[in-house]
């Protein structure tokens, strides 16, 4: 999980962030970024692909990166800019965004999935990075918890669509309570509903 860190650092660069995104698949709500730097020979045995843990596992871990990270940054684009750019290029401007509130800045970027961000240092885009680089599996955790808390406060002002539990992805429950109470403003106009 450090091997591309160690090799990132074997070239020369000294700040190196993993950077991943949560939430492209679900119906309502924002997508979230997370951008973490860690110290120079970090590990952690449990830190992995957040989908991988549990609700309690993710949170205990988000406590103890935002505990030992160097700097950890955060990008949120909400359902109006989503339906605006499409889901593709919000996560890409909420990948940047997170990057762009790290301090001190990156000068190596690790991001997940198969596409670089538009910033200015060097980058590597790793397919399933968030099981393959200590940094980028705790940029996940930090992106997923931060999203997930975002969607329990909506649950609060939308009680009728159960975003406690689904998160705004497309569970049946969800789409029934779209079918029957419409969409909110937190909804993505963009997205297609199912049945």
């Amino acid at each position: 999980m450090r091997t591309h860190e160690k090799n990132a650092r074997e070239e020369g660069f000294s700040v190196i962030a993993g950077i991943d995104e949560a939430g492209r698949g679900p119906l309502a709500g924002p997508v979230v970024a997370g951008a973490v730097v860690l110290p120079d020979g970090y590990e952690h045995p449990l830190i992995n692909d957040s989908k991988k843990l549990s609700a309690s596992r993710r949170a205990a871990l988000y406590e103890e990166i935002y505990r030992d990270a160097v700097t950890i940054g955060i990008g949120i684009v909400d359902p109006v800019e989503i339906d605006r750019i499409n889901i593709l290029q919000a996560s890409l401007l909420a990948m940047r965004m997170a990057a762009e509130n790290l301090s001190p800045s990156p000068d190596f970027l690790l991001i997940d999935g198969n596409r670089t961000i538009p910033f200015p240092a060097s980058q590597k885009a790793i397919v399933k990075g968030d099981s393959k680089s200590v940094s980028i599996a705790a940029a996940s955790i930090v992106a997923k918890v931060s999203r997930d808390n975002l969607m329990l406060r909506y649950s609060v002002d939308y009680p009728e669509f159960g975003f406690s539990k689904h998160k705004g992805y497309p569970t049946k429950e969800h789409r029934q309570a779209i079918l029957k109470y419409g969409h909110t403003p937190i909804h993505r106009a963009s997205f297609r509903v199912r049945p």
